[in-house]
């Protein structure tokens, strides 16, 4: 054999090689190993699904599609799903098969989700189908209602706001700074009783830690039916709640009105509270003496009544006490 027809002959050998090759990768990637058995599936949307595409059992590849047949109905289009499964694969009779996508730059396959049914299909027989979710058309009509929510909304929702936040600080420019001097003042005269107000404070959180000790055992199974019953009359309350609001919104309507006919005598009123605001600010201190020392003499009455309470009908101090007098 001559050197030109060796060389045919190795790369003849090469190219079959390579071709039986390509077809062993082919067969392991579409689960076409062996001998099949053929099944059906009936979809409203194929999308993505063509001869080739791979069948999966729980992630499983067992086979590949072998056709697509539209199928006209009164009802509207729907398309016969052909594959092949490797013989022999059991598949419960309440499996559904899906058309779905592993990732998002994956390929479509159809996916076969396994049921709890002992019962398994015979070959020829026709798989539950359930649609497949379009992901991207419900972002859209998401992104959609997002927008339209933003525009007739959020907007509006926001102008308000900012139109409330410029009142507001026109009142605080205005009379409001006046107020908040005031304020200040009477913050400062009960910033000496903050110890106390602590105290109180902590033997409220305290009693509050009691109360929901008491509240836990207020819920056990004995008391549910009478909380339940609690929780409807509080139903019928907030029905009731309800329409009073509507009422409250109507004499709220009339108060605007009134207002709007009394501005005058709101600024009246205005001005009387600020100057009553400034007096108390002025004499809380004396006030706070006077107090104390009614305190005091209170004290020194209730002594002198514990040591002898005859004083209370005329009687005289004992000894000790005139002798301590004198």
């Amino acid at each position: 054999m001559n050197t030109p027809r060796l060389n045919y002959v190795v790369v003849g050998l090469f190219v079959t090689a390579s071709l039986a090759g390509v077809i062993v990768a082919l067969a392991l990637l579409t689960g076409r190993t062996g001998p099949t058995d053929a099944y059906h599936v009936v979809f409203r949307n194929v999308t993505g699904v063509k001869f080739g595409t791979q069948v999966v059992y729980e992630g499983f590849p067992i086979g590949q599609v072998e056709s697509v047949t539209p199928q006209p109905e009164e009802a509207g289009m729907r398309f016969r799903v052909d594959v092949s499964v490797t013989s022999g694969w059991r598949i419960p009779e309440d499996s559904v098969a899906t058309i779905a996508a592993p990732g998002l730059l994956a390929a479509v396959t159809v996916r076969v989700q396994a049921g709890n049914s002992a019962t398994v299909l015979e070959p020829g027989g026709r798989i539950p189908s359930r649609e497949p979710t379009d992901l991207f058309g419900a972002v859209s009509s998401l992104a959609g209602e997002i927008s339209e929510l933003s525009e007739e909304d959020i907007k509006p929702l926001l102008q308000t706001i900012k139109q409330t936040f410029l009142t507001a600080t026109d009142i605080l420019d205005g009379d409001g700074r006046e107020l908040i001097g005031e304020l200040t003042v009477l913050a400062g005269s009960f910033a000496d009783r903050a110890p106390k107000i602590i105290d109180n404070v902590d033997a409220a959180a305290v009693s509050l830690k009691q109360t929901a000790g008491e509240l836990s055992l207020l819920a056990s199974p004995e008391n549910r039916e009478q909380i339940e019953a609690l929780i409807a009359n509080l139903n019928r309350a907030a029905e009731d709640f309800t329409k009073l609001s509507s009422t409250l919104g109507e004499v709220s309507t009339r108060l605007d009105r009134l207002m709007a006919r009394n501005d005058g005598a709101i600024d009246d009123a205005l001005a009387d509270m600020r100057y009553v605001m400034r007096t108390l600010a002025r004499d809380v201190d004396s006030i706070t003496q006077n107090m104390e020392g009614t305190a005091r003499n209170m004290f020194e009455f209730s002594r002198q009544i514990r040591q002898n309470p005859g004083l209370l009908l005329g009687g005289s101090p004992p000894p000790e006490a005139a002798g301590a007098a004198r």
